[in-house]
């Protein structure tokens, strides 16, 4: 079997090659294939379903091939996989007896990220689409024309990715799998660093080794990290290292710190560099949401955009899909739904709704993946026994099999106020039994709990 580089990649994405993309309806998957396309590539693709997604690869000119066949990679000069296609794979197992080479999604996106002058790149354990997207509005306000890739859909994209012609690109950088230790980034954005995919992470320490090399991606000589200074496994991950480290948080010891904040407000002015850089008014609330405007601000004022964009941009951004998305009423009650799928995100998510002023929550939780489940098991029972009433529903499994023996029902065991139910059809008529004026329903899950919120607002018309 021929052996390739992840640097061989570059010969492969050139004006003429064809690509094909296994999984292309995959959110990076697909703008991927777009930005391949926009660089004169032929681009080809499958997916196990229909979607959205792939319809808009269609109209685009981009053929998808639904489902998974050795035929399908007939002609191509190399084959790109999302993290989810393994080596037995019907395309990838005729792709590798063929002798073509197979790359990873990641591994391009670090290979077309290193022709760009500035690569925005925004990592942590939570926070990122939210960051990446108030990035995205900024840069589009300040008329860079960049290139973006987000882990999630933005109203003003369409979609969760733009091909742009200026010499910014602006991605989300997941670290499962140490994905994000393909890219090249010039300023290298570090949210927040705590235990999570520990079903690939040994723990704690070494997921902070792997956010210290992805800040020692950056150039020695003008790369910047963007770290949050009041988290304390960021800046333990970060001790020492040589390379500009540029601080934001909520106290004046910052870098990029803002002035007349007080928690349950979304105005404030921004401090940078020891100056007053900008005036801000978010619409969104939480203190999560305060960070991740400020972590936008600092990479903006790296990068020389006008306070005035930065404004623009801040005051225009309403959220990104699935984080605190209204999604209807029904018998007065607002529906709402969150990708938090993480204890400390719940913690964020909740911490937010008094300010809102409900007179009671109900929140249903799927949580995501066995293993997240088990190894964080007592933090998400803290966090779900806070709400007036928590549904839960089945674990979402994603890529797992349940060797853990856990289900929802441990978890709702646990909680007080905690009901279980295995199937969404229960889960929607009991919200149709409780829902009051005043209530807030909130679907959380990273899975597809929000189907449940769907069909109780569309029960409503």
């Amino acid at each position: 079997m021929t052996q390739f580089h992840p640097s061989d990649v570059a010969q492969y994405l050139q004006p003429g090659k064809r690509a094909h993309l296994v999984g292309i309806g995959g959110v990076s998957m697909c703008a991927l294939g777009m930005v391949l396309q926009g660089m004169g590539v032929t681009v080809t693709g499958s997916d196990m379903h229909q979607s959205k997604a792939t319809d808009n690869l269609e109209k685009h000119g981009i053929p998808v091939v639904i489902g998974h066949f050795a035929e399908s990679i007939q002609g191509a000069d190399c084959v790109i996989r999302t993290a989810a296609a393994h080596d037995d794979n019907p395309e990838i197992a005729a792709a590798v007896k063929a002798g073509i080479p197979v790359f990873e999604r990641a591994q391009t996106w670090g290979y077309i990220m290193s022709s760009y002058k500035n690569a925005v790149c925004f990592s942590g354990t939570h926070g990122k689409t939210t960051s990446t997207s108030m990035m995205t509005h900024i840069a589009m306000e300040g008329g860079l024309d960049p290139t973006v890739m987000i882990g999630g859909y933005l109203n003003l994209l369409d979609a969760g990715h733009r091909v742009g012609k200026g010499d910014t690109i602006i991605m989300e950088s997941c670290e499962y799998c140490n994905s994000f230790l393909n890219f090249t980034p010039t300023i290298a954005v570090i949210l927040d660093i705590d235990a999570d995919h520990l079903d690939f992470f040994k723990d704690l320490a070494d997921i902070q080794h792997s956010f210290r090399q992805f800040a020692e991606l950056t150039p020695p000589s003008r790369g910047i990290v963007v770290a949050n200074g009041m988290d304390k496994n960021t800046m333990d991950a970060l001790k020492g290292i040589d390379r500009k480290v540029i601080t934001f948080g909520l106290t004046p010891d910052m870098d990029v710190y803002p002035v007349h904040f007080r928690r349950g407000h979304s105005s404030f002015d921004v401090i940078c560099g020891g100056s007053f850089y900008t005036h801000v008014d978010l619409r969104v609330l939480g203190v999560h949401n305060c960070m991740d405007a400020l972590s936008a601000i600092a990479a903006a004022w790296l990068l020389g955009i006008s306070p005035e964009a930065v404004t623009r941009g801040l005051v225009s951004f309403t959220g990104a899909a699935r984080r605190m998305e209204f999604k209807g009423v029904y018998r007065g009650a607002d529906i709402y739904d969150d990708y938090a799928h993480h204890p400390g995100e719940l913690k964020a998510t909740l911490d937010a709704i008094p300010e809102r002023g409900y007179s009671r929550t109900i929140v249903v939780f799927q949580p995501h993946t066995y293993s997240r489940t088990k190894a964080l098991f007592d933090e998400f029972v803290e966090q779900l026994r806070r709400p007036d009433i928590t549904i839960l529903a089945e674990i979402y499994a994603a890529r797992e099999q349940n060797t853990v023996g856990i289900s929802s029902k441990d978890l709702a065991d646990q909680i007080p106020c905690g009901e279980y139910y295995p199937t969404f059809e229960e889960i929607t008529a009991r919200l149709k039994e409780i829902a009051a004026p005043g209530d807030l329903i909130l679907t959380i899950g990273a899975g597809n709990i929000y189907e449940v919120g769907e069909q109780l607002a569309e029960a409503a018309n």
